[in-house]
């Protein structure tokens, strides 16, 4: 099938973006690396009047470090992200969770902003984002804000950017302590949507407490989440008395998991568990590796 007829624009700048945003409302719709938007027009299962193209915005491109952090520009190469030295040193959990993202193909042409303001809940970028409360700088006609990952994902596809607003980049803070992070997903095959996935980040003290958790879960919701039992449960813990498979099982709880074609809800419930207690205990091993406690 074809798309519905709509008119083209190719701005250079985000003022003209945020300009042309502001004119159509919800008659626009930003065109990032089109890997989600272009088949949805394609078979029609949307339609809009006007698309602005992106590409052409040198100033929503690149990777620049960022008080101790990186600030990601929206228009990001998801294949530049997973090969940037910065980003793995300072947000290696970006770095662990890229190559998860459909092929190279997909990755080579895919966005980081585009994943994030798609806001699909089976999505890798999004629940990476929530878990290490990463932050979303928006753009307008009448300036700029920034809100907080907590906030940005509404609802399944839907997200705090108002219709004549343009999500311009990401920022995410560096963990200053020893840490340890993890990433994995299941997929009925490799480059398929994940069925469940989980982002985990563990931070220890001094004496080898865990005094930061991190748990971000995909595919098991409506909107990607946060395992906040999990994290409350590590909290306080020596890494050494942590049971991954056991703390693992409190993710179930917070969990929202729909049935669909692919997968019943209890199958991504049980699994969403069993793959978080998993993706938790490769963190711990590298916190316990990498600074001998434990």
């Amino acid at each position: 099938m074809k798309p519905a007829p709509f008119e083209y624009h190719a701005p250079e700048t985000v003022a003209d973006v945020v300009g042309l945003l502001a004119e159509h409302g919800d008659d626009a719709k930003p065109l990032a690396g089109g890997q989600s938007l272009v088949p949805m027009l394609a078979m029609r299962l949307t339609r809009f009047e006007h698309i602005v193209d992106l590409n052409r915005v040198d100033e929503l491109f690149g990777v620049a470090a960022d008080n101790g952090g990186v600030r990601i520009g929206a228009m990001t190469r998801q294949a530049a992200v997973e090969t940037d030295a910065a980003v793995a040193e300072r947000v290696p959990l970006l770095h662990l969770a890229s190559p998860h993202i459909g092929h190279f193909q997909i990755r080579n042409r895919g966005t980081i902003g585009g994943s994030v303001a798609h806001a699909d809940p089976a999505s890798e970028y999004p629940a990476v984002m929530l878990a290490l409360d990463g932050t979303a700088e928006i753009a307008s006609a009448s300036g700029t804000r920034e809100v907080p990952a907590a906030e940005f994902f509404e609802s399944t596809f839907m997200t705090a950017v108002a219709s004549d607003e343009l999500l311009t980049a990401l920022r995410f803070s560096a963990w200053d302590q020893p840490a340890g992070f993890a990433f994995d997903e299941i997929a009925r095959r490799s480059g398929d949507f994940a069925l469940a996935g989980a982002a985990v980040g563990i931070g220890t003290d001094a004496r080898g407490r865990i005094n930061r958790a991190a748990v971000g879960m995909l595919g098991v919701g409506p909107t990607p989440l946060r395992a906040s039992s999990v994290e409350a449960a590590l909290t306080g813990l020596a890494v050494a008395d942590a049971d991954p498979a056991e703390i693992g099982r409190l993710a179930a709880d917070d969990m929202d998991p729909i049935g669909d074609v692919h997968a019943s809800a209890e199958y991504r419930r049980r699994a969403g568990s069993t793959l978080v207690g998993r993706v938790l205990a490769d963190a711990l091993a590298q916190v316990t590796t990498e600074d001998g406690n434990g």
